[in-house]
């Protein structure tokens, strides 16, 4: 996909329009940055967080007719820096734990079920296999103490939510310069039986099961071997670095 991105924009093309979810326009965004080319979105992929978070509808055929007047916007991008020394770009949401490691069975054996319940059951599966991750948060370039604990998740957003609208940096903007850094504490059995209905139906976890911290750039090593995703792509290995590059990227926005 990359390369025919790069021939569009080779041969002059000034508007380039990715139709899928998440995984479709991070392939477009890393293709595409650097260049003068205005980008968008329909929504036609399992998460649509970063179309959700654009305020595009969610039905495909309103979302087309929308887009025909939006107007190009600056939004921040994150660049995460993996052990491997590899460096890639993302737009919405990206972590380490229970969620990089249920994002091969997201688009696998859960493929069929809709939107929010395909990315719960595909973490509930990896839940089986799970092994307690602790991880180190530490801010560079602040004084911003670092945070430490055990967690299912730590995640680092640039939008409000992801995984098909699950909600965990509620006050996450797209043009500010901050990155939301978060710790999903390590939860209970029944923390986590007690957790799902509300995850269904309302997308978000009580406020003591999440730290949250904003920062420009943040830095997370873990107690063992693990990988780092972004926009539900993995992107390497950890220790890994995420900064956020201001205002990269234009993109059309309603």
């Amino acid at each position: 996909m990359e390369s025919r991105i790069h021939e569009a924009i080779s041969s002059g093309s000034n508007v380039l329009l990715a139709m899928g979810g998440d995984g479709s326009l991070h392939a477009l965004v890393n293709a595409a940055y650097g260049s003068e080319v205005v980008l968008g979105v329909l929504p036609a992929g399992g998460g649509n967080d970063f179309a959700a978070h654009l305020g595009l509808p969610k039905n495909l055929m309103s979302a087309a007719a929308v887009i025909t007047s939006a107007q190009p916007r600056c939004v921040d991008v994150l660049r995460a820096r993996t052990a491997d020394g590899r460096e890639r770009l993302y737009l919405g949401g990206g972590g380490l734990g229970l969620d990089a490691d249920s994002a091969r069975y997201v688009d696998g054996v859960y493929a069929h079920l809709p939107g929010r319940l395909r990315y719960i059951a595909a973490a509930l599966r990896a839940l089986r296999e799970f092994k307690p991750l602790r991880v180190r948060a530490e801010f560079p370039n602040s004084k911003m103490p670092a945070m430490e604990a055990q967690v299912f998740v730590a995640g680092v957003l640039n939008t409000r939510s992801y995984g098909a609208g699950l909600r965990l940096a509620p006050d996450a903007r797209l043009d500010d310069g901050l990155l939301t850094a978060l710790f999903v504490k390590h939860l209970s059995a029944w923390q986590v039986l007690t957790a799902i209905p509300r995850l269904l139906t309302r997308g978000d976890l009580p406020d003591s099961y999440v730290d949250r911290v904003s920062a420009s750039c943040v830095r997370l090593t873990s107690d063992r071997d693990c990988l780092f995703h972004g926009d539900g792509e993995i992107l390497g290995p950890a220790p890994v670095e995420i900064e956020v590059l201001p205002r990269a990227v234009r993109m059309l926005v309603p």
